[in-house]
């Protein structure tokens, strides 16, 4: 009634306070996960001693860039660019270990950490008009295009990292690296390069790459030269903490809730009274404990007729990861609505 007494500039002035409200709502989480999982311009793995990845990196810096948060931006950069990136290429080391000397005990790369990195600086770019940003983007991607991308098998894939995993008759992948919407968008921006083939077999070795009585993919999976696929024999063959990131990425890429790419995921994680944590591929055993609050996050992502992704009634009780899982969920569904 008060909209109706104040007429047409009365109704404005109340849609522009929903439209306020509703990005303080989403300032809200990213207040949280800046104050708890961010330290300066590293972003803290709380369940693993505090160290920190190239995967995090990216991911903090996509929420950062999300939220128009360009000092917190600056400096998870400023950190990553300081302290993870290779001096031989414009690729990271994916593991920093504060109580080690050198903290950066593994200089090898892990893929999906330069993808995310590469992405968030070309968003930031975009937002923020920043020719820096934009050359910086461009000399990671060129970096995965000529070091990480392989034609094998008769598709074109991402692989994991630099070194380890070339074995011969047969390549170590991991799915959950396949970040689709980075991919998507580099795509977009240089079309004759490698990403739209790899984009588009991404998808094909993601429909290939379904196994046990849910048909799921396994966090670690191994190509043959003849195209087999099978689960990695260095892991265990389950649908876990890794491959819970491919049905986030999918639906963040365009794959709508109940389409064929996604089903599975959803009908896994609808088949108890609590989602598993994990399945194991070939014996069908189910995890022993729920899985976390952001995995559950990604099954509402994914669900037909899903509710908007709520924040936990308990920050302290969640991990980074758990944490990082459910802050990117309501991001994707944020920017797909």
């Amino acid at each position: 009634m008060a909209v109706k007494r104040l007429g047409p500039a009365g109704a404005l002035v109340a849609l522009l306070l929903c439209c306020l409200q509703a990005c303080a709502a989403e300032d809200e989480g990213w207040q949280l996960y800046r104050t708890r999982y961010i330290d300066g311009g590293r972003v803290l793995d709380t369940g693993n001693r505090g160290v920190s990845h190239s995967e995090g990196q990216g991911w903090g810096m996509l929420l950062a860039e999300a939220n128009g948060d360009r000092q917190t931006f600056d400096r998870l950069w400023n950190w990553t660019h300081r302290h993870l990136q290779r001096p031989d290429a414009a690729l990271f080391s994916w593991r920093y270990d504060p109580t080690a000397s050198p903290p950066v005990q593994d200089a090898n790369n892990a893929t999906d950490g330069d993808l995310l990195i590469a992405w968030a600086l070309l968003r930031a770019a975009q937002r923020w008009d920043a020719a820096g940003y934009r050359n910086e983007s461009a000399k990671i991607r060129q970096a995965i295009a000529e070091r990480l991308v392989r034609e094998y098998a008769g598709l074109s894939v991402l692989l994991p990292g630099l070194q380890g995993f070339e074995q011969g008759d047969h390549l170590i992948l991991n799915p959950s690296y396949l970040v689709m919407p980075a991919i998507r968008a580099f795509a977009a921006l240089e079309p004759q390069a490698v990403w739209q083939r790899l984009l588009d077999d991404s998808r094909t070795l993601l429909d290939r790459a379904r196994f046990g009585p849910y048909r799921l993919p396994p966090d670690w999976l191994a190509l043959q030269a003849d195209g087999t696929l099978r689960p990695a024999a260095a892991w265990p063959a389950r649908f876990g903490f890794d491959a819970v990131r491919v049905p986030l990425y999918l639906a963040w890429d365009g794959s709508p809730p109940g389409s064929a790419q996604l089903r599975p995921f959803a009908e896994f994680w609808s088949c108890c009274e609590k989602p598993h944590a994990w399945v194991d591929l070939r014996s069908g055993e189910l995890s022993p404990y729920p899985a976390s609050t952001g995995v559950r996050a990604i099954a509402t992502l994914i669900g037909e007729g899903s509710p908007p992704i709520a924040l936990p009634e308990k920050v302290e009780n969640e991990d980074y990861y758990s944490m990082s899982l459910l802050m990117l969920a309501r991001l994707a569904q944020r920017q797909s609505r």
